[in-house]
């Protein structure tokens, strides 16, 4: 099985621009991801729409690729790059370019998953460790079957235990948080890019919702590594300090 890790890039952002270009204990942000992901899966490029993304990653060696700036998602993004690429991976790993301290056993796990022939899509998932975590809609929580496969992810905590007060919800269920960590069969990958938003993506604003009510397979394996994305300047302060207490 061959893999390639396409990490997405933008300079644009709302809350933080230019955050990939940003400094986290010597090294850009985007380094930091491109590191992980090149000693973890072996072939990574950086997918991006902007020079100054794409001049400092060859400036420390890496590889980058330029894509259109009119993508709406990620996995559009990648789709564009491996089209161009010409890869002949079996599966593309989508890593996102905000997240520098992704575990290497995150991403191995993600790779297992695809030994198992009726997975097309894979993701991960981590239990919650208290109920108001589960609690935040910007932590979207998956619900699997007993093979693996997601059968929903929802910003609602998911599912409702009922009988029971909310502090003991915990201890009756394993509640999943998604980390927003995914991979897809090349052919998978051509597929769901090519689908129109559906009802449930629109009314959650989860790409992924668009997959499932489509009836594409997604696996989800289980990691008990936090990661630490940044979004914000604070999160980058956080990050920081993550990284230094870490080096301690």
């Amino acid at each position: 099985m061959k893999y390639i890790a396409i990490i997405p890039a933008r300079y644009a952002s709302t809350r933080f621009p230019g955050k990939p270009l940003a400094m986290l204990g010597g090294k850009t942000v985007i380094q930091r991801v491109y590191e992980q992901a090149r000693s973890t899966v072996g072939e990574a490029y950086v997918a991006t729409d902007d020079d100054r993304i794409f001049m400092t990653v060859e400036g420390f060696g890496g590889r980058a690729i330029m894509t259109g700036g009119h993508h709406k998602s990620g996995t559009d993004r990648i789709e564009e790059a491996a089209t161009k690429l010409g890869t002949t991976a079996d599966v593309v790993i989508n890593i996102q370019g905000d997240e520098p301290f992704i575990h290497k056993s995150q991403l191995q796990t993600l790779m297992q998953l695809f030994e198992d022939s009726s997975t097309q899509i894979a993701t991960l998932g981590k239990p919650f460790v208290c109920i108001e975590a589960a609690m935040n809609p910007n932590s979207p929580k998956i619900v699997t079957d007993v093979n693996g496969f997601a059968m929903y992810f929802s910003r609602s905590v998911i599912p409702y235990i009922r009988g029971k007060e909310q502090q003991e919800w915990l201890s009756s269920f394993t509640f999943l948080k998604h980390i927003g960590l995914y991979a897809y069969r090349r052919e998978i990958l051509s597929q769901i890019t090519r689908l129109p938003q559906s009802p449930l993506e629109k009314a959650e604003s989860l790409e992924q919702l668009r997959w499932l009510q489509n009836g594409y397979k997604i696996k989800v394996g289980l990691t008990d590594m936090e990661t630490v994305g940044i979004d914000t300047p604070e999160d980058l302060a956080r990050a920081e300090q993550y990284l230094s207490e870490r080096g301690k």
